[in-house]
C-alpha cells in the first residue's frame, strides 16, 4: 500500500521559514516524480513545485520562483519543499503527490499523479 506522509507544516509570520517534508512507502520511490500542491478555501488546488524521479530537474508555479526549494532524497524515499520568505497568500493545505515517471503530461496536473498524502496545514501570518 502506497503511503504519503507530509509533516512540517505550522504557523509562521509573514517573511518567515518553513520545510515541509514528505515520506514515501510502498513504492519504488526512484521510479515516480514527486509533486507539491496546496489548496485554500475558495480556490482550486494549485500546483507548487515539481520534480523529476531522478531530481535532475524542478519546476515551480511562478508566484514561488527565488522563494521555494523542491528536493528530494532516493536514499531516503524523501521529498522536502523549502519555503523562505513565506507571505500570507501562501496560506493553504500542501499535499505532497507521487506520479510514475513514464506519465504523459504535463507535472502542473494534478490528476496526472497516482498517490496522494493527507496534506498538511500552513499558516502564515501578517
Amino acid at each position: 500500500q502506497v503511503q504519503l506522509v507530509e509533516s512540517g507544516g505550522g504557523l509562521v509570520q509573514a517573511g518567515g521559514s518553513l520545510r515541509l517534508s514528505c515520506a514515501a512507502s510502498g513504492l519504488t520511490f526512484s521510479s515516480y516524480g514527486m509533486g507539491w500542491f496546496r489548496h485554500s478555501p475558495g480556490k482550486e488546488r494549485e500546483f507548487v513545485a515539481a520534480i523529476t524521479s531522478t531530481g535532475d530537474s524542478t519546476y515551480y508555479v511562478d508566484s514561488v520562483k527565488g522563494r521555494f526549494t523542491i528536493s528530494r532524497d532516493n536514499a531516503k524515499n524523501m521529498v522536502y519543499l523549502q519555503m523562505n520568505s513565506l507571505k500570507t497568500e501562501d496560506t493553504a493545505v500542501y499535499y505532497c503527490a507521487a506520479r510514475y515517471r513514464r506519465t504523459a503530461g504535463p507535472v502542473t496536473t494534478g490528476d496526472l499523479y497516482q498517490h496522494w498524502g493527507q496534506g498538511t496545514q500552513v499558516t502564515v501570518s501578517s
